[in-house]
């Protein structure tokens, strides 16, 4: 790992974003843009997922509402929001003490984040496991193959954000407020953000479209 890499940084004092006219990056606009090409790429998987749901639902014709009112809970998917919604909130609180080089403030909204985050993948696989268990399964037809799709997918998004949070909480602990540290802590605030926004989109379309006349 180089010197540059390592350096211990003090978010409070340190200029992370340089505003000036100063011909060089500043020093998280260069790490951060591959982060951002991988988002937009996320993003064009997503938009080809909602994309099929939009031709498959309407191939069902009127069928595809009263499907999605009868099998998805849109009740229970409310509860999932504020959960997720919840924990984007408590990051956003961490980001707040990472401006003013809090690690413990970190430390303790990224863990109440992890565990909102945890909470609602424990109600999306409970709400899998009931439709399992009713034998609504994603092979049933190409539409319920799509919204499972959907739903699936994103969850294994939350996994892997709630994984990344268990490393920054241990590379933190170990390292400090590092360049490393700092910019990963971002790049994760970015992607949790994400997340959250196109749950929007999945609790419209998929648990709210049933219940819309």
């Amino acid at each position: 790992m180089s010197s540059t890499t390592d350096t211990r940084i003090q978010p409070g004092s340190t200029v992370l974003w340089d505003k000036g006219d100063a011909a060089g990056h500043d020093i998280l606009g260069t790490r951060t843009f591959g982060f951002w090409l991988y988002m937009l790429t996320d993003a064009m998987v997503y938009a080809a997922f909602f994309a099929a749901f939009g031709v498959l639902a309407h191939n069902a014709g009127l069928n595809s509402k009263s499907v999605l009112a009868a099998v998805f809970n849109a009740q229970g998917a409310y509860r999932e929001t504020i959960a997720l919604f919840a924990s984007v909130l408590a990051y956003g609180y961490a980001m707040v003490a990472l401006k003013k080089g809090s690690r413990s403030g970190v430390a303790v909204g990224t863990v109440v984040a992890l565990v909102l985050g945890l909470v609602f993948l424990g109600m999306v696989s409970g709400d899998m496991e009931r439709l399992f268990g009713q034998g609504i399964v994603p092979q049933s037809n190409g539409f319920l193959s799509i919204v499972f799709t959907l739903i699936i997918y994103h969850a294994l998004h939350i996994i892997v954000g709630a994984i990344w949070m268990l490393v920054m909480l241990a590379q933190m602990g170990r390292d400090g407020f590092t360049s490393n540290v700092v910019y990963r802590l971002i790049n994760l605030r970015i992607f949790w953000h994400f997340q959250a926004v196109i749950w929007v989109f999945i609790f419209v379309f998929v648990y709210l479209q049933g219940k819309v006349i």
